[in-house]
């Protein structure tokens, strides 16, 4: 777990800098920056999306996967969640859900995280979690600059997940093997890609009802690849 709390050190550390440069942007440069976040949350999904080898895994991964997680409602939950983190550090910031739910996204949707976890749970140093570390250092930096302090809660949901992967990372090698991996951040890379469209206002887009295709695609990617 080393990795994974170096990790959420340097999202915290990243996020206390850029709420220190959140209060002294003028409101242009924050809406600029966060175009900028939108267009690189773009082209982080295509660049993740064309690692698939199976178009049609994708397509019945995101459909099953969002039918379930409409069922669930899990951006309700997610949002309501949110804003109870919201009341709790008595925070006025509109977009605080959003940096909550972005952050989180960005920094776990990535093949680093799945890797990165696997290298330190199979008994490694964790070598890509350091390196994964210093990039969301800069990018929570970047983030809160603009979104606000919801972006340091992201480390909650970070922890969880990638921890969880470290933990059992000797159970789940065999079973996510490199082709399952590809698949998977495939799926996560179509994520990122509504959640640019999102960030750019393009249209909104419930990312979080979609969050069970990331265990559909495994399943899928299990039997048929």
């Amino acid at each position: 777990m080393e990795g994974t709390l170096i990790n959420a050190a340097a999202v915290i550390l990243g996020s206390i800098a850029g709420l220190l440069i959140h209060s002294r942007l003028p409101k242009r440069i924050i809406h600029i920056v966060f175009q900028g976040i939108g267009l690189f949350t773009l082209f982080l999904g295509i660049n993740m999306a064309t690692k698939t080898s199976n178009f049609l895994i994708m397509i019945f991964s995101i459909v099953i996967g969002s039918i379930i997680g409409e069922l669930l409602d899990i951006d309700k939950s997610v949002n309501r969640f949110g804003e109870w983190l919201k009341k709790k550090v008595k925070s006025k910031n509109d977009k605080f859900s959003e940096g909550f739910v972005t952050s989180f996204l960005l920094f776990c949707m990535g093949s680093m995280t799945i890797l990165g976890a696997f290298e330190e749970g199979l008994g490694g140093e964790p070598n890509l979690l350091l390196a994964k570390s210093v990039l969301d250092m800069f990018g929570s930096i970047i983030l809160s600059a603009s979104l606000g302090i919801g972006v340091i809660f992201s480390v909650i949901p970070l922890v969880i997940y990638q921890g969880g992967l470290t933990l059992f990372a000797g159970s789940l090698t065999g079973f996510l093997t490199d082709p399952i991996i590809s698949e998977l951040t495939a799926v996560g890379g179509l994520l990122l890609i509504g959640l640019g469209i999102n960030i750019l206002e393009i249209k909104k887009i419930k990312i979080l009802n979609m969050i069970p295709s990331l265990i559909v695609v495994v399943i899928l990617a299990y039997f048929f690849i």
